[in-house]
């Protein structure tokens, strides 16, 4: 058997750009931009090329086969089953005809997208696995591979420590099947053969760099592999025509046209049919050692006479043989092979840049797919590092990420403010000192920010220079892998403040101006610029750029198992003021010419991409506008997105602590900002106070309320009382009334008590503000508020509290300062008021029984005074009908103090 006699292993992937992608088996991909010139395959416009995925590669997302696009069903019609565009207005019963018209026509618009994707994609996973292929990629023929896209430059070279920084040295021109029609351009990075070392013995040799790299250097030859599979694959007979595939055409020709063939039409004689002629054959081949047997089929008709098929038997035999595929695996050499051979033109660690000739000059850009960056070295350009480690020292993942817990406990981190030092601190750091912190504290996720590459550290990664890398400030690659797997293994999840909404104006590191054009990834003019920070808007109408931020969604996902993502100021992308206007609560707001259509079309095809691809994935929207369904599905007139942020909670504590005397608090507002859409409770994620109210100039509630606890005579007892108590109620109000998501910012379950301030000019780049002090856990009142705020954790845990059903707030009293509710077998009781307490305070129930307090704010472990006695924690229902309610408890209540009530026992009269 020679080495064709089963197809290489190029074949399917003769196309540079071609990489197998990281999902399971059995998954079709077309290739991205099919009718580039890049491709060495043409297909036409209508011809689907396939690829089916090596089993080599893993991982733990798979793709629903339901996701598959299918032509036949790319249409959809306005009355398909469960499609409504305006699905969500007639559930909860709103009449806009304006907003009404808008959500049909962007429905319709979202159809016509997808109809133009589909024309350069197979489906939409297609459209999000970008990273695949381009950015910097190990080929399996001894090379690497570059794509980047840059439609306004006309020279493409890779530069870098490598090849001396030239631009002459590794280059793609246009005109030159450098780049394709859409502006993708292609490098090839050949690897170098030692010297002493001869080329190739086949052209399409591959080597095993990472999975299997131990594999093929067993030392077995080319031609043992080929001569085993002639041995032990092909059976008898079956190989003849494959090696001799012009026998049966030469013989025929030879036949007809050949020096004693006939010379006239006189002389060919009559043409026997093909019954007759097979059977002949048959005949004459009777002896021959084939396994193959074939019959005529022959009803007597003259279209009959050439349908000729193989027996039933032959028929299965073929359809249960496999394709050879071990046989061709097997052909792939080692690393240690490639080792030997090649010294690898772009070694891991090389530093490197994309050069552009472009009409305004040459520029030099880190690649936008970069997936390692060094955004600012020591005042220099920054630079990208191809991130290639050897398969000894690449992370191996070890755990599997939880189940989505029905009611998500949020601790908020970040990591480079997580240590003692007044310095940034790692990844692992945050791996070893607080990942067990967070887990001992009783939350079960993660929300990382400030993670994504950013050049500005005092922008707390909301500038985004470089989406596909972690900040290389807190530590590489592989280490970000090994904090995300060690939070897996204690039971939690991670997740990811995604800024998709603006990116950073930075040029030398950044995507503005990338090509030396001002409208590649972003709007030309005033519409590209934030109003009022600055930062470049995206172009979510191109469907490049597009490509480029579904991909970046889906490349967390897949590369670093992120299970969900925070949807960072969606006000800014959604509205082209950036969500600086006055809002009235007006639905014409939500529809206007200041809407921007093709953004919501963008986080409408996140969402529908991401739990498509991902199923258990979490996606959380942040909008200051709360968007008309940003929590329906999206075949609904929705957006899709799982949570929303309640941004007015915070904004009422803070106002509130600063602003308001105790006195003057109004409970209606409590409950109000807390509850301030019944319709989606449970899908509010609430918060008393995150990152936002200790950064940027403010103050953490902590703060507010003490001080500084490290100096002396910070504040007198009653202060501390006070404080202590505000603190605790406050969380214990949004926590116990929220619905199914609660997130805290790290330090302040303990009463962090300095606000954040990053280093930056104006502070003389100090890192004094910029940590967390942890040792205040050793410190009795910080070691008292954590106690509560664990138990109050634990609370929703064990008794399942928050996915029960809504809170019935049945008592509200101004007068009195006091807020009562009731979930399921629970009664809440709050007492705000800063000086009346009640011995006997009457709030009703509608079961009559026995009642026991299990979370009491006001004892001496939490920091309180004890007041209530533990003999007086049960107590017993009074048959008078109260608050709207059958019966009624009379409970003593000191205040500032709140109680959790749990029915213990039912009393039947």
């Amino acid at each position: 058997m020679n080495q064709h006699s089963f197809p290489p292993m190029n074949a399917l992937s003769s196309s540079p750009s071609i990489k197998f992608p990281p999902y399971k088996t059995n998954h079709l991909l077309l290739l991205p931009h099919s009718r580039s010139t890049l491709q060495s395959i043409a297909l036409s416009r209508k011809l689907k090329l396939r690829i089916i995925c090596s089993a080599s590669e893993h991982s733990q997302h798979a793709e629903p086969a339901k996701y598959q696009h299918s032509k036949k069903t790319k249409s959809v019609s306005d009355g398909e089953k469960g499609v409504d565009p305006v699905g969500f207005l007639t559930k909860l019963g709103i009449s806009h005809k304006q907003l009404a018209h808008f959500l049909r026509e962007r429905y319709k618009s979202l159809k016509d997208l997808k109809d133009e994707i589909y024309d350069r994609h197979a489906n939409l996973q297609d459209l999000s696995s970008g990273f695949m292929f381009l950015g910097m990629h190990r080929h399996v023929e001894h090379r690497v591979d570059f794509m980047e896209w840059a439609p306004g430059a006309r020279y493409c070279a890779v530069i870098g420590d490598f090849n001396g920084w030239s631009p002459r040295e590794h280059v793609a021109r246009e005109g030159h099947l450098g780049h394709d029609d859409y502006g993708y351009w292609f490098i090839i990075l050949e690897d170098k053969l030692k010297e002493g070392e001869k080329p190739e013995e086949l052209y399409f040799q591959q080597y095993n760099y990472v999975d299997d790299y131990d594999k093929g250097d067993s030392g077995i030859s080319i031609d043992e592999i080929f001569k085993r599979a002639n041995d032990e694959y092909w059976e008898p007979g079956e190989d003849r025509f494959i090696k001799n595939r012009f026998e049966v055409p030469a013989k025929l020709y030879e036949e007809l046209f050949g020096p004693n063939g006939p010379q006239t039409l006189e002389e060919l004689e009559e043409i026997p049919d093909a019954e007759t002629r097979y059977k002949a054959w048959k005949e004459q081949h009777k002896d021959d050692p084939s396994s193959v047997s074939y019959d005529v089929i022959d009803n007597g008709k003259e279209y009959d006479i050439f349908n000729v098929v193989i027996d039933p038997v032959t028929r299965e035999k073929f359809k249960a043989k496999k394709p050879p595929i071990p046989y061709w695996l097997e052909t792939r050499k080692g690393r240690k092979a490639w080792l030997k051979k090649y010294n690898p033109t772009i070694p891991h660690g090389s530093k490197y840049r994309v050069y552009f000739n472009t009409p305004d000059g040459p520029l030099e850009r880190i690649p936008a797919w970069a997936t390692y960056v060094q955004p600012d070295a020591e005042g220099k350009q920054g630079f990208a590092i191809h991130w290639e480690p050897p398969p000894e020292y690449a992370y191996k993942w070890k755990n599997t990420s939880p189940n989505v817990p029905k009611a998500l406990k949020i601790y908020e981190c970040h990591v480079g403010i997580s240590g003692s030092e007044p310095k940034v601190s790692s990844f692992n750091y945050f791996r070893e000192k607080v990942l067990p912190h967070v887990k001992e504290a009783g939350y079960n996720a993660i929300q990382l920010f400030g993670v994504v590459e950013h050049k500005d550290y005092f922008t707390l990664g909301y500038r985004v220079t470089n989406f596909f890398a972690v900040s290389s400030r807190y530590g590489t690659p592989e280490d970000f892998k090994r904090l995300v797997d060690e939070a897996h293994g204690l039971g939690l999840l991670v997740l990811l403040d995604i800024v998709h909404s603006y990116a950073a104006a930075d040029e030398m590191v950044g995507l503005s101006s990338f090509d030396g054009s001002n409208d590649c990834y972003f709007h030309t003019g005033k519409r590209g610029h934030h109003k009022y920070w600055g930062t470049r808007m995206f172009k979510y109408g191109d469907q490049d750029v597009l490509h480029f931020l579904l991909s970046n969604l889906n490349w967390w996902v897949v590369e670093y198992r992120i299970d969900g993502f925070r949807f960072h100021s969606l006000s800014s992308m959604i509205y082209t003021h950036n969500g600086f206007a006055s809002f009235t609560g007006d639905m014409e707001e939500f529809c206007n010419q200041y809407v921007d259509k093709d953004a919501l079309l963008y986080l409408m095809l996140a969402n529908e991409i991401l739990h498509g691809l991902h199923p258990n994935i979490i996606t959380i929207a942040e909008d200051a506008t709360y968007y008309p369904g940003l929590c329906e599905p999206t075949s609904q007139g929705g957006l899709g997105f799982d949570y929303y942020v309640n941004l007015s909670a915070s904004e009422m504590w803070s106002s509130f602590l600063q602003n308001v005397p105790d006195h003057e608090w109004s409970m209606n507002k409590i409950v109000s900002s807390l509850i301030d859409n019944r319709h989606y409770v449970n899908k509010m994620l609430l918060y008393a106070e995150n990152h936002s109210q200790s950064i940027s100039g403010g103050r953490s509630y902590a703060e507010i309320l003490f001080g500084d606890t490290k100096e002396h005579g910070a504040g007198s007892k009653e202060t501390l009382l006070r404080g202590c108590s505000l603190h605790k109620m406050i969380r214990f109000i949004t926590f116990t009334m929220g619905g199914r998501a609660y997130l805290n910012f790290m330090g302040n379950e303990f009463g962090h008590p300095k606000r954040v301030e990053f280093p930056m000019p104006s502070n003389n780049l100090s890192f004094s503000l910029a940590n967390r002090q942890w040792d205040l856990l050793e410190e009795k009142m910080h070691r008292d508020l954590f106690v509560f705020d664990k138990d109050l954790m634990g609370l929703g845990e064990n008794e399942k509290l928050r996915t029960r059903s809504l809170p019935n707030v049945h008592h509200v009293n101004e007068a009195t300062k006091v807020i009562s509710y009731i979930r399921g077998p629970f009664l809440f009781i709050c007492n705000f008021h800063p000086t009346d307490s009640y011995e006997s305070y009457s709030v009703g129930v509608e079961e009559a029984g026995e009642y026991r307090i299990i979370l009491n704010t006001d004892e001496t472990k939490y920091g309180g005074q004890g007041i209530i006695k533990h003999d007086h924690y049960l107590q017993r229902t009074i048959s008078r009908r109260i608050d709207g309610l059958r019966n009624c408890l009379e409970v003593p209540l000191p205040c500032r103090t709140a109680q959790v009530y749990k029915l213990s026992r039912i009393l039947r009269i």
